[in-house]
Order: C-alpha cells, then sequence, then structure tokens
C-alpha cells in the first residue's frame, strides 16, 4: 500500500500532477483529447479534496496568460471562462489580491482579446506549485520529497530592477543548466517539465511548463542540506550596487 505523497498517511485515492482541469476538454480544442496518459500520484483524502478550490484557482490563473500557445487560450475562452460565470466571477476576485483593469487588445482583422491585468495572489500560486513539484518529484523518483520547496514564477511581469533582473538571471542559468535534457510529459503543449543536476550542495531544480509560454522554476532544498549563504545575495539585500556574470552576460543590481 502506498502513502500519501505529502504525509505519512496511507493512499486512498490517486492526485493528477499537475491538476486535471489544467487540460483542456475534447469540446474546446476541436475533439483533440489531451488528458490521456496523465501523471497520477497516490494521495490521501485530505490532500486530495482540500486543494480542489486551489486547483480552480490555479487553471483560472494560468490559462490565457500572454504569451501562451493556442491551446492555453483555447482552454481559457472554454472551460475556465464557463468556471468564471459558475462563481458569479468570484473567481477573478481570488486570482487578484490587488485593483485589477479590463483592457481589450485588438489582435489583428478585427479580432480582440479581453485581458485582465491585476496583482496575483503570488503566496497562493507558490502554494499550488509547491504541490506540483512534490507530486512531480514522488512520480520521478518514487519517493516522497522532504524539505524546502522555492518556486520562482517565470510569468510574473515585474516593474522593478532587482525582481526584474534576479527573474531573468534565473531563466537564463536554467536555460544553460537545462540545454539537452529531457522533456517529461506526455502532453508537452499542455505541459512538460525538466530537472537539472544535482549540484555540489545537493540542491536541485524543477521547470515547469505550461502551455508552451508559463515558466515555473523551483529550487528544491532536502532537509538534509544545511542552506550555505550567497555572498552576492547578501550585497543585493543590503542594498549594495553588485553585478553578477553568467556566460557573456552581466545583470545589474541596486
Amino acid at each position: 500500500m502506498h502513502r500519501c505523497y505529502m504525509c505519512e498517511t496511507l493512499a486512498t485515492t490517486r492526485e493528477h500532477v499537475p491538476p486535471l482541469n489544467l487540460f483542456p476538454e475534447r469540446k474546446d480544442v476541436e475533439g483533440e483529447n489531451y488528458r490521456t496518459n496523465l501523471i497520477t500520484i497516490p494521495s490521501c483524502e485530505l490532500h486530495n479534496l482540500a486543494k480542489s478550490q486551489d486547483d480552480e484557482f490555479l487553471m483560472v490563473s494560468l490559462a490565457g496568460i500572454i504569451g501562451n500557445n493556442s491551446i492555453g487560450y483555447r482552454h481559457k475562452f472554454g472551460e475556465v471562462d464557463r468556471a468564471i460565470r459558475r462563481s458569479s466571477n468570484r473567481l477573478l476576485d481570488k486570482v487578484f489580491i490587488k485593483k485589477k483593469e479590463l483592457h481589450v487588445i485588438e489582435l489583428k482583422n478585427n479580432k480582440f482579446i479581453e485581458v485582465i491585468w491585476g496583482t496575483p495572489d503570488i503566496e497562493r500560486l507558490n502554494k499550488c506549485f509547491d504541490y506540483i513539484v512534490r507530486g512531480l518529484y514522488f512520480h520521478h523518483f518514487k519517493n516522497a520529497f522532504v524539505g524546502n520547496i522555492k518556486p520562482m514564477l517565470g510569468f510574473i511581469h515585474h516593474d522593478e530592477n532587482n525582481p526584474k533582473n534576479f527573474q531573468q538571471f534565473i531563466k537564463d542559468k536554467v536555460d544553460l543548466e537545462l540545454l539537452g535534457k529531457e522533456r517529461f510529459g506526455n502532453n508537452p503543449e499542455i505541459f512538460y517539465y525538466q530537472i537539472t543536476d544535482t549540484d555540489q550542495f545537493g540542491l536541485r531544480l524543477f521547470r515547469l511548463c505550461f502551455y508552451g509560454g508559463i515558466n515555473v522554476y523551483a529550487s528544491l532544498i532536502p532537509e538534509s542540506v544545511k542552506e550555505s549563504g550567497d555572498l552576492g545575495m547578501e550585497l543585493i539585500k543590503r542594498g549594495v550596487k553588485t553585478v553578477i556574470t553568467l556566460g557573456e552576460k552581466t545583470y545589474e543590481f541596486n
């Protein structure tokens, strides 16, 4: 008997990871079946059912983001919009924690899309991705991950220089480390993931890609590994002008 991927309780059900609702139904994508060969993991009732509202929150948060492929947009205009209407728009109020604005953008040939601009609930998004990464780790390595997971949302737009440059630095660094690495997932147009090798400190990193354009990076810090101090990060936190070099690129802070 398997134990739950999140706790020591015996599993009584199977959990989709990522959530099933991120994969469009046939009726919304011209009959294509993207709900085959999905990843499932053993779960207890608590960790399966308790996150159902988080799954819907995540679906509304991701589908329709500018930069997605056409499948993501079709999913947004199908299942996602139906979920929003069912909730009388309350789902959108949960997705954005600060004032949101509606913009209408013309694509071409008199075709328009509505874009909602606001401040997302980062804390809840990080919680969702924590669950997903732990689930993928269990699926990939056949055992539960014990330790801390630190997600970085590559699809969030930053106005300030430091977070914007740090986000770009992480993206470029991960792209180099994952160059040539296998992509896992049987429906890569919807979702795939990659994993870096373990570094000298015992750390590794997951890259999650949704709808061809949404990237999430998550560092995994095992409980047995003591986090080492980073001089560069300390200088940045203290407001000291700092330059980080990666290959031929430089990233300036403060």
